[in-house]
Formats: structure tokens, sequence, C-alpha cells
């Protein structure tokens, strides 16, 4: 298993960095080439919103999974340590509900959309690849609830780690 979370935790990043690099690529070019040529990519406004909304949806699981998803820690930090299970399992809990439910639906839409044919206006991209960023990266993020559900059940402790540390590794310090 650790394996595939090494692999999965190498997915997340490498789509989110590169697509982030590609997008502000295809931006920058567009504009300069809009600016000191007149001219540029029609297609490039399309190609950039695709990137960062495959971004950050596969950015969002690596917040999962790194503890910097955004939640109300003050409220869970102030209470009790009952109190704090509770809220910290029955937060998971509804983020492992609710992305499932997205990435359950997001699946269907793509096979929906795959049987329409459409593609995308510029590009003309089959939109059903685009798509698949819905229940893919709501997928990974419910996977990564659900791994940081059961790091908290074993250790009592809010999944926060270091790039590249499996959720079964303390953090090693000198």
């Amino acid at each position: 298993m650790s394996r595939i979370n090494r692999a999965l935790d190498r997915l997340e990043e490498g789509i989110t960095l590169s697509f982030m690099a590609a997008a502000t690529l295809v931006t920058f070019v567009s504009v300069a080439l809009r600016y000191l040529f007149g001219t540029g990519f029609t297609w490039a406004t399309e190609l950039t919103i695709y990137l960062f909304i495959w971004m950050a949806k596969f950015g969002a699981a690596y917040g999962v999974r790194t503890g910097i998803h955004v939640g109300v820690d003050y409220v869970v930090n102030k209470a009790g340590p009952v109190l704090k299970r509770f809220l910290v399992v029955t937060g998971m809990l509804l983020g492992v509900i609710f992305t499932g439910v997205i990435a359950f639906f997001g699946a269907r839409w793509v096979i929906f959309i795959h049987g329409t044919g459409q593609v995308s206006p510029d590009l003309e991209w089959p939109m059903w690849i685009i798509y698949l960023a819905i229940p893919l990266g709501s997928g990974l993020m419910c996977y990564r609830f659900l791994q940081g559900l059961t790091h908290f059940w074993r250790t009592g402790k809010v999944p926060e780690h270091t790039l590249g540390q499996d959720y079964g590794e303390e953090e090693v310090r000198p």
C-alpha cells in the first residue's frame, strides 16, 4: 500500500506543479505575443482554464493529504479531547461523503458527456476528458480523507507531514 500511496503522492504533486507551470507559460507567451506582435493563441484562455481546473482538483487532494486544507482549527484546538475527536472524525467523514458523492456524480457526468460527443470550442478536445478532473480529483480527495481518518483513528493526530512522508512514518528531525 505504501508504494501506491507514494505513486499517488507523486501524481498529485506532478499534475499540480506541471499544470500550474504550463498555464503560467501559456498565458505569458500569449500575452507577450498579443502585445509585441498583435497576435496570440486563440486557444490560450481555454487551455489555461482547463489546466487550472485540473490543478485545483489535484491540489485540493494534496491539501487534504498534507493537512493544509481549509478548516476551522480554532474551534477544534480549543475543544476537550473527547469533543476534539468527535469533531475531527465528523469533519473527515463529511469530507469522505461529500467528495465521494461528487466523484460518483462526476463519473456519471463524464459518461453522459462522452455519449454526446461534445468537443471544446477552441482546442476541439473531447469534453469528457476535460470533465475527468471532477471524478478523478474528487475520488483522490475522498481517498485522502479516508487515509487521514484512518491515520487519526490509529494515532489521534490530524495528518500533518512533510513532502514525501508516508502516513505511517514519523518525521525524523535532526
